[in-house]
């Protein structure tokens, strides 16, 4: 029965192989200890490789950050990206004057689309205990009728976030990110996504079973790539094969499957979505459909900047402040609870 559902398992690695629509996935989980005076962590950086640290010592990295870790201002063009934390705050900022931070439960859906520029740092708040932080950033592609598109930034705090529950056999909880789950619906995402169209069946789900759960994954049409991602837990079995923890399991579609978990809390990220099915030229942060189309980017880039940079500093912090987004047009947001 397993060879009708599963077409392949394959370990983890970084960052996540995905398939068309999905560009890739990098799954960051760091045990930061406690922070100092400048939010960076109170702890040596010697024997770093700072600015280029994706060694995991200690337990975590800094990343492209020298005082802070994170990824300071880097540009990006023709296509989205979705980050996901699930624990640990990230602050947000880029070319067009838009801001954030966001913590646990929260996303951040942006459009780069023609170009800008942005900043991901991961400010270590408590001084008193450590900062842990795990997100996910998904790169989902733009179709050619896309790749030029107006940036936009979105941000979805876990207080308007659907999530699906069910308790039918064990406990599964499911952050519903993109796509319908039943009558579970997602936030919208942003107008030029090839998620935005319903026939692309664009799914971005995060799922946590409690020891011994079972749940279906329900059936969707044909034709799409549906990725399981079982990042941490011990093992589940999934259409009858036991599978273990850090592994991809790519899935049929169209075919229903049950997923049974082990003796610990399982942890999965699923993306799904229909094609886009065309050329793909990826070269660092632009991702476009030809060759002469990447260079243009980077002689856009090198001539405007894609709008400059009207931060302060490129690692910027908001220090102070509670969870916020300050839109481009200069509309400020809060979460329910700040």
């Amino acid at each position: 029965m397993s060879e009708d559902i599963v077409i392949r398992i394959q370990p983890l690695e970084f960052p996540w192989v995905t398939r068309d629509p999905f560009l890739f996935c990098a799954h960051h989980r760091d045990r930061y200890p406690a922070g100092n005076a400048d939010m960076g962590p109170a702890a040596s950086l010697e024997d770093r490789n700072i600015g280029m640290d994706f060694t995991l010592k200690d337990g975590w990295r800094m990343y492209h950050g020298d005082t802070v870790p994170g990824f300071p201002g880097h540009p990006h063009r023709g296509f989205e990206t979705v980050t996901i934390v699930r624990e640990g705050v990230v602050d947000h900022a880029d070319s067009l004057g838009a801001a954030g931070r966001y913590g646990a439960g929260d996303s951040q859906w942006m459009t780069a689309g023609r170009g800008v520029q942005h900043s991901e740092m991961f400010p270590l708040l408590q001084q008193d205990r450590d900062n842990p932080l795990e997100l996910f950033q998904v790169w989902l592609n733009l179709p050619p009728d896309g790749k030029m598109v107006e940036p936009h930034f979105a941000m979805f705090w876990r207080e308007s976030t659907p999530q699906y529950v069910t308790e039918e056999h064990g406990r599964t909880v499911i952050d519903v990110i993109a796509g319908p789950l039943e009558d579970c619906q997602s936030l919208l995402p942003p107008p030029s996504s090839w998620a935005a169209d319903p026939d692309n069946h664009v799914a971005i789900w995060v799922i946590t079973m409690a020891p011994g759960a079972a749940w279906t994954l329900p059936a969707a049409a044909g034709g799409l790539n549906r990725m399981l991602y079982f990042h941490r837990g011990s093992n589940i079995t999934i259409a009858g094969r036991e599978v273990a923890a850090e592994h991809g399991i790519e899935l049929h579609s169209d075919k229903e499957a049950l997923l049974e978990n082990g003796e610990e809390e399982a942890h999965l990220l699923l993306l799904q979505g229909r094609p886009i099915n065309k050329p793909v030229a990826h070269y660092g942060p632009f991702v476009m459909n030809t060759r002469e189309e990447l260079q243009r980017a980077f002689e856009d880039y090198r001539r405007t900047e894609f709008g400059g940079w009207p931060w302060p500093q490129h690692d910027m912090i908001h220090d102070g402040k509670n969870r916020f987004a300050l839109h481009a047009d200069g509309r400020e947001e809060w979460p329910d609870d700040s």
